[in-house]
């Protein structure tokens, strides 16, 4: 699984590659991919930033997709239950998934700094994690990573000053 991270790409295909890998996906299994839904993807997709809902439904609103956080907070459960958005615990904000329809355990990488959130695979089978669960005898079903440092970006502007 490629990561984007923290590095240059077309944004523009990323955006277009998701929203049409999740309608695809949506229409294969019979989930209801609503418009309100799918501005919600889209607005996540539009930076590599995470965004709390009242963020989101403030869009939704200036937009005329409605302005009652039920409006958003439905929108993001669905992102979220089948796997094409991620919430950021740290943040309180969610993420578009990067690898939507993949079986995957993340691992977010924040900048303290500016915020960007890289997501990257973490398979809770390998390292520490893993040999502590093992030991306690614990089997591990899901893991959410969340790390927190200064992306490429900002380190270049910290070493300047």
């Amino acid at each position: 699984m490629d990561s984007i991270g923290f590095r240059n790409h077309d944004h523009g295909a990323c955006i277009a590659d998701s929203v049409a890998t999740v309608e695809a996906y949506c229409r294969a299994e019979g989930l209801q991919f609503t418009p309100v839904r799918r501005r919600v993807l889209e607005i996540l997709l539009e930076q590599h930033h995470a965004l709390g809902a009242y963020e989101i439904l403030d869009r939704l609103r200036d937009e005329g997709f409605g302005s009652q956080p039920p409006v958003a907070y439905r929108a993001l459960d669905f992102l979220v239950k089948n796997g094409f958005a991620h919430k950021i615990e740290r943040l309180n904000a969610f993420i578009a998934c990067t690898h939507p329809t993949e079986t995957h355990d993340p691992a977010f990488l924040i900048c303290r700094t500016c915020e960007s959130v890289a997501e990257a695979e973490a398979p809770p089978g390998r390292g520490t994690l893993a040999q502590l669960a093992d030991d306690a005898g614990f089997e591990i079903e899901r893991t959410v990573v969340e790390a927190e440092g200064l992306c490429p970006n900002c380190r270049k502007k910290a070493a300047r000053t």
